[in-house]
């Protein structure tokens, strides 16, 4: 088993480990996930955030090393309206922490969080698409070598029932 399919199956594993509903994202889904969610991260460093940043726009080429990174959020809850088609908001919980996006940014954020595979549900004019447990791992020096290994995601989709 080459290490890309080995890496797959150790975080699937894992995710599995923790509920029966655990799923995970690979390649330019969690690179796109991580780097948009980490971006806003308030336990990430600025360095962490601009390498996340500069392999979101293909700039890992000639980069110096980096270690890597861990992208962590307790909740993702996006929604946008279905009769007010211009209501896009995002809430993310880092630890304690809310951060709340409205407009662009939660419309991609959103638009990645169902690219991951996370359910939409519809409810009194509001599409929601939320996650919790979320945990990304980036290798910036893997995706650097441009073999489709390096992020790796795994989460529960749907809203916590702790929340």
């Amino acid at each position: 088993m080459n290490a890309r399919l080995a890496a797959m199956s150790g975080l699937a594993a894992t995710a599995a480990s923790h509920t029966p509903a655990a799923a995970a994202a690979f390649g330019h889904v969690a690179l796109a996930l991580a780097a948009l969610a980490g971006s806003y991260a308030p336990n990430l460093s600025a360095g962490d955030k601009a390498a996340l940043a500069r392999l979101f726009v293909d700039k890992a080429a000639g980069a110096p090393a980096h270690a890597k990174i861990t992208v962590s959020a307790k909740s993702v809850v996006c929604r946008a309206g279905n009769v007010d088609i211009a209501a896009f908001a995002c809430e993310l919980m880092f630890g304690g922490k809310k951060v709340v996006l409205t407009g662009r940014r939660a419309h991609e954020l959103l638009a990645t969080l169902r690219e991951a595979g996370a359910p939409a549900e519809g409810a009194a004019g509001t599409i929601y698409v939320a996650l919790h447990a979320m945990r990304c791992t980036i290798d910036p020096d893997a995706i650097a070598r441009k073999d489709g290994s390096g992020a790796a995601c795994a989460f529960v989709p749907g809203v916590s029932q702790d929340e």
